[in-house]
């Protein structure tokens, strides 16, 4: 199996090359990527803990799912197909904003992404993959804001900033 590669992209999102997916955490380039969030009728939010093994950021919870576009595929095309690998379903998405970060880990990885927000509906229980995802857990924006106060350390550092910075409205 060939390594998984990352779309290098400047500041603007133009493409300027690719790189192998760990090697771009190694060195900390620019890189796109994708954040799902899938609220069901409720306005519950569907949270992943990441699967313990994970290279960086193991049993935090964090959005829906994640992930980078592959070459030759839209960060929504990406988006629906690792909702199905990670998730095990599919619903319709819509583009809420995108944004940069960068956040160095104690494993000496940095994740430096140009991340595109997609926000979906989805009414039934994930059938998720163990392999990629611990659990799962509906919850409300309440309960949630809650526990990004009380404990920040459990979510991922991306799930923060986007409930911090960019989710003000669905």
């Amino acid at each position: 199996m060939s390594p998984e590669m990352v779309i290098l992209v400047d500041e603007n999102d133009n493409q300027i090359g690719f790189m192998e997916k760990q090697e771009a955490h190694e060195k900390g380039v620019l890189h796109r990527a994708f954040s799902v969030l899938v609220f069901n009728s409720k306005g519950e939010l569907l949270l992943q803990q990441r699967a313990l093994n994970k290279y960086h950021s193991g049993g935090l919870w964090t959005n829906t799912c994640c992930s980078h576009p592959r070459q030759g595929e839209t960060t929504e095309e990406a988006a629906h197909r690792r909702l199905k690998e990670e998730m095990g379903f599919d619903c319709p998405l819509k583009l809420h904003q995108s944004f940069i970060y960068k956040a160095p880990f104690e494993n000496g990885l940095t994740e430096h992404e140009l991340d595109y927000i997609y926000i979906g509906q989805y009414n039934e229980n994930p059938q998720f993959n163990p392999v990629e995802v611990h659990t799962f857990k509906w919850i409300s924006m309440e309960e949630l804001y809650t526990q990004l106060t009380l404990e920040p350390k459990q979510f991922t550092v991306w799930f923060k900033m986007i409930m911090d910075h960019y989710l003000t409205d669905k």
